[in-house]
């Protein structure tokens, strides 16, 4: 089989997932009855919470599709990114970007290249990575916080039209990932790599770049989210992450990107953030608990991933 047939045999999904469209609108209804949910300050927290997830979100969709799991050190990643963002805020917003991107990009990456290349288990490995990261970041910086050099980082903080601008950053950066998806080569092969990978290889097309590919985006995205954070609580240090790696995770399996990989889309990760997003909003207001939140979201998912199996077994001999 050659690699334009192979390319052809490609089945991309191009609409989202009712499952997640039709959960946050039962969400809507449980949440009108809640108090103050749907006030504007309440709906402008739920979108700010989301897009922070969410940019991350996008970053792991990547690494999904592509068939190579999740990655468990996106907390410490963008720890010590929104770190490097703030230490060098000094040489001005733009400068503190690119450098906080590039780092993003090649911590993730060579995760990916491993990856892609060795093939080594992304879960032990990124296990792995969350560790040195935060033996690195607790080393180098003391254990202490790292507080901007300058005061660039404020940009990020704006609401033009009401709104963060890390809500307007998650929907642009959404409709960008989808269009690589939908309309590029390397997107046609990341979907064709995550559905069946030893027959990409046996077709001839690169596997390891592909992956290594994705891993490298999926690490600029997470160092966007990086940014934004860091600019939000104007100092960071390795906790600085918290819980991130499971919100992100949560987000694009309940948006119904299955993590076998080989299907999804940004469109997914979108309504699974949101999804989640209104879920701990709507606990939080109603006086649950830390731990409740992340049960239910828990449940979520394990509900999103069974009838994902479902569907992909349905026929099956």
């Amino acid at each position: 089989m050659s690699a334009v047939t192979a390319e052809r045999r490609i089945v991309r999904p191009r609409r989202t997932d009712v499952l997640p469209v039709a959960a946050l609108l039962v969400l809507l209804a449980v949440g009108a009855s809640t108090p103050r949910f749907l006030s504007l300050d309440n709906v402008k927290a739920i979108l700010t919470s989301a897009s922070l997830i969410g940019i991350a979100g996008l970053g792991l969709t990547l690494i999904v599709i592509g068939g190579t799991s999740v990655s468990l050190a996106i907390s410490q990643s963008v720890a010590v990114s929104a770190m490097v963002f703030l230490a060098v805020q000094s040489a001005g917003l733009v400068v503190a970007l690119v450098v906080t991107i590039v780092t993003g990009a090649l911590i993730t990456g060579l995760q990916g290249l491993v990856v892609g290349y060795g093939e080594a288990n992304p879960i032990v490995l990124t296990i792995a990575a969350g560790f040195a990261l935060t033996g690195l970041a607790t080393g180098v910086g003391g254990g202490t916080s790292v507080s901007p050099t300058g005061t660039g980082y404020t940009v990020l903080n704006a609401t033009p039209g009401g709104l963060p601008l890390s809500v307007f950053t998650l929907v642009l950066l959404t409709v960008a990932v989808q269009a690589v998806l939908d309309r590029s080569v390397f997107g046609r092969l990341l979907y064709l790599t995550g559905e069946n990978r030893p027959a990409a290889r046996a077709a001839g097309l690169p596997v390891g770049r592909v992956v290594t590919v994705a891993w490298v985006l999926a690490g600029a995205l997470f160092a966007i989210a990086a940014a934004f954070s860091g600019a939000f609580n104007t100092s960071a240090n390795i906790n600085l992450g918290g819980t991130l790696t499971f919100d992100a995770i949560a987000a694009v399996l309940a948006g119904g990107t299955p993590i076998a990989g080989g299907k999804g889309s940004a469109r997914r990760t979108l309504a699974g953030v949101l999804l989640i997003a209104t879920v701990s909003d709507i606990l939080l207001l109603r006086g649950y608990s830390t731990g409740a939140q992340i049960m239910v979201k828990g449940l979520i998912v394990l509900a999103v991933i069974l009838v994902v199996h479902l569907r992909t077994t349905r026929g099956r001999p």
